[in-house]
């Protein structure tokens, strides 16, 4: 059985001192990082995703700052690819899908940064085009965000959108689970 790991957006603006910090980037990373050491272990594919915002106006991900760089943890080896990206939805106007199909993965496991953005619109594009997806709960983090007056903790934003996704689009587990199912 292939899996294909697809890290989506761990990216230095995300954490402290970035110009967009979500809760839990460490702890999530941290995470992602033991799912990249199986899968490179294993020999099995990895994509990374990064978003770059080239606008004059972009409040974080700028080509050419820091905070566009992917986490050092989680950094890309020069064989791995790397998928570069300007919409929430990893497959929208990218190659992603393409090189999915050459590598022909029996499963996506996704990981990766915000919850709420761009993890969720990875995960329900990858489920309407066919492909069986897990999610790496503890390996994503989201940010406080506010509606209507009432500020709605990052904590809380990551459990719902992992509960919308779980056993509709997607399959939710830890990683430790993920690896132990090799």
């Amino acid at each position: 059985m292939t899996r294909a790991l697809i890290i989506i957006d761990i990216q230095q603006d995300y954490f402290p001192g970035g110009r967009h910090p979500l809760v839990g980037t460490d702890a999530a990373a941290a995470q992602a990082s033991r799912l990249l050491a199986a899968w490179r272990e294993h020999g099995d594919p990895v994509v990374h995703v990064q978003h770059i915002w080239d606008a004059p106006d972009a409040a974080f991900f700028q080509p050419g700052t820091p905070g566009v760089e992917i986490h050092p943890s989680v950094a890309p080896f020069a064989d791995e690819a790397l998928v570069t990206k300007e919409n929430p939805n990893s497959f929208l106007e990218t190659d992603l899908d393409e090189r999915l199909r050459a590598i022909a993965p029996d499963e996506l496991v996704v990981t990766g940064m915000m919850s709420s953005m761009c993890v969720d619109a990875t995960v329900r594009a990858a489920a309407d085009s066919g492909y069986t997806v897990t999610v790496a709960h503890d390996a994503c983090a989201a940010p406080d965000l506010e509606f209507g007056g009432v500020v709605v903790p990052g904590a809380q934003v990551h459990a719902a959108f992992m509960a919308a996704l779980d056993g509709s689009y997607a399959t939710v587990a830890s990683t430790e689970e993920i690896i132990a199912l090799g």
